[in-house]
């Protein structure tokens, strides 16, 4: 498309289950998320809402519009939206971003949403990573520099005191039947 697309693109578009995210007027286009990818997202939502605040709302698969050129999905975030049926939000009512990695997005959720999330202010950025065995990184945005510091990498507990008190066991992410790979 000359110039780029933008939201007003993808708000042109039907819902087919596809999942477009726009990096600078590029779309980016993906595949259904595996059922493990899915599991752990529907996991890590059960987890975070039995401590969540009541002010904050835990959603999974919602866009952020970042910019006009500019829309990610993360797989799980935790807003301050609550009083309000959406499917977008704007970077200042997301309090969380969670990217579970996969094979496809490897350099996306490891190096460029984190930067982008942080320069968009988004305090919290968490990866799951699901090589070997389940592993959580949690950061924190250093707003000075607009990058994640990370706060913590769990593999057995996550346990943090922001964005709220959290402890919660990996093994309730973990499928049944887990094999990394």
């Amino acid at each position: 498309m000359a110039g780029g697309w933008t939201t007003d693109d993808l708000d042109a578009f039907p819902e087919d289950g596809y999942r477009r995210e726009l990096l600078d007027g590029v779309l980016m286009t993906s595949p259904s998320p595996t059922n493990i990818h899915q599991i752990i997202a529907g996991r890590l939502m059960v987890a975070l809402e039995e401590s969540c605040p009541d002010d904050l709302q835990v959603t999974q698969g919602v866009e952020i519009r970042v910019s006009k050129r500019r829309s990610f999905i993360p797989d799980v975030l935790v807003t301050t939206g609550t009083q309000r049926r959406t499917s977008k939000y704007e970077p200042h009512e997301v309090m969380l971003a969670v990217e579970i990695v996969s094979d496809g997005s490897q350099t996306m959720d490891r190096i460029t949403k984190p930067a982008l999330y942080a320069q968009a202010g988004i305090p919290y950025y968490w990866r799951i990573e699901t090589d070997k065995v389940i592993v959580v990184h949690t950061q924190k945005i250093d707003l000075t520099d607009e990058i994640y510091q990370p706060t913590g990498q769990f593999a057995d507990v996550v346990k943090i005191d922001e964005p709220w008190p959290i402890s919660s066991l990996v093994s309730r992410l973990t499928p049944r039947h887990y094999r990394a790979g």
